[in-house]
């Protein structure tokens, strides 16, 4: 087996050109992104971090009774909330919901257009779709290297692993409820004299909105999924005593925060079960 090793693949050499002629050309390019998503991060950072947590908290219960039409879901919801604020991880808590919110923000502006586009394109799909593969199975800790490299450390990098990593849901499943629109349905509007755009907004979307919706679901608990690994960039959240828990061999504190992040989870998937509410 030694010919086979004797001329080795460039994958990896081949990466680090790339990765070197993008530094050396795409500075201001990628300085433009890192400013726009560090303002998108302060902003949320802002809204959840200037008002007092409890007024913050009623809002959660009142969206999530909005929602929901559940009173029980609600409270449990706040109910949730208070136990983060009484285990004192409040501003870590925000930290990693606004990674959460500004992930989703770019994943479903990006991920639900990108869907609609290979809907309509099924040969492009089957050449993308591969790409989207990779994206879900290469080791979420890879995509920390280009971050730091294009974007240093902090949140920016951290929001950048977590959209490259979630971003094919939204896609796939925005994909599939657009592909599966009922060929009838399509041909009453094209009877009917619709154009491409009013055939998309009036036929297709509502019929792929309960897919939108749960690649929205999987976006959201795909990102506070990144929450641990973005720490190791610099980003705040829940994440940071996750990691320093693990190098002092603390188990108190690593337990105290994982049981937070699952509150948290847990209040995210309450919060957009919409079908539990229809049924």
């Amino acid at each position: 087996m030694e010919w086979l090793t004797e001329t080795k693949i460039p994958v990896g050499a081949t990466a680090r050109d790339v990765f070197d002629w993008l530094q050396q050309h795409g500075a201001g390019f990628f300085d433009s992104i890192a400013f726009g998503l560090e303002a998108l991060i302060d902003a949320v950072l802002w809204v959840l971090q200037t008002p007092h947590p409890l007024i913050i908290i009623g809002i959660f219960g009142l969206i999530v009774y909005a929602l929901q039409r559940s009173v029980l879901t609600a409270v449990m919801v706040v109910l949730g909330f208070l136990f983060v604020v009484n285990q004192g991880y409040w501003e870590e808590t925000t930290e990693s919901l606004t990674l959460v919110l500004a992930a989703c923000v770019v994943c479903m502006g990006v991920g639900v257009p990108i869907g609609i586009f290979l809907a309509h394109r099924p040969k492009v799909y089957a050449w993308v779709r591969p790409v989207l593969d990779l994206m879900q199975t290469l080791p979420t800790f890879v995509y920390l290297i280009p971050a730091i490299v294009f974007f240093g450390i902090g949140m920016v990098p951290g929001l950048i692993a977590t959209v490259i990593f979630v971003v094919p849901a939204p896609i796939r499943l925005t994909q599939l409820g657009i592909a599966s629109a009922p060929k009838a349905l399509l041909e009453a509007a094209d009877a009917f004299g619709s154009t491409g755009l009013q055939k998309l907004w009036k036929v297709e979307l509502p019929h792929a909105a309960p897919q939108i919706m749960t690649g929205l679901n999987q976006t959201i608990m795909l990102s506070l999924s990144m929450v641990v690994i973005a720490a190791l960039v610099g980003a705040d959240g829940l994440g940071v005593p996750v990691v320093r828990a693990l190098n002092t061999v603390n188990t108190s504190l690593g337990f105290e925060s994982g049981f937070v992040i699952v509150v948290v989870a847990i209040i995210l998937d309450r919060t957009l079960r919409l079908k539990d509410r229809e049924q």
